[in-house]
């Protein structure tokens, strides 16, 4: 059984950090990018950022930059996102999922991704 399960959600004032994880099971990651994404209450899912199989190459949406850095332990079967100066409009559930091409050019394309864990909820009060 395919597996995603993210943890490291919670509630935090502007400026916070937090710092995600998703766990893998059931399929191989190791060669497969894999990415974050996030959805705010009654809004589009979004991309938040993406890391090349390997861990040679990082993706990340304008509004992130600077602030989140995803990365990956294939041993561990995790990949990570650290979010440093939270801010309100950051306030979403958050997403991981493994993309389902070799290329990495549509790394931002929900439906470019087979597989998908629960969310985690990440809040952040001003």
């Amino acid at each position: 059984q395919v597996r995603l399960v993210e943890s490291g959600g919670g509630s935090v004032q502007a400026g916070g950090s937090l710092r995600l994880s998703c766990v893998t099971s059931g399929l191989s990651v190791s060669n497969s990018l894999m990415g974050w994404f996030r959805q705010p209450q009654g809004k589009e899912r979004e991309a938040v950022a993406a890391i090349s199989a390997g861990g040679s190459s990082t993706y990340y949406a304008d509004s992130v930059k600077g602030r989140f850095t995803i990365s990956r332990d294939d041993a561990k079967r995790t990949v990570y996102l650290q979010m440093n100066s939270l801010k309100p409009e950051d306030t979403a559930m958050y997403y991981c999922a493994r993309h389902m091409f070799d290329s990495d050019d549509r790394w931002s394309t929900p439906s470019a991704y087979n597989y998908w864990g629960q969310g985690t909820q990440v809040t952040v009060s001003s």
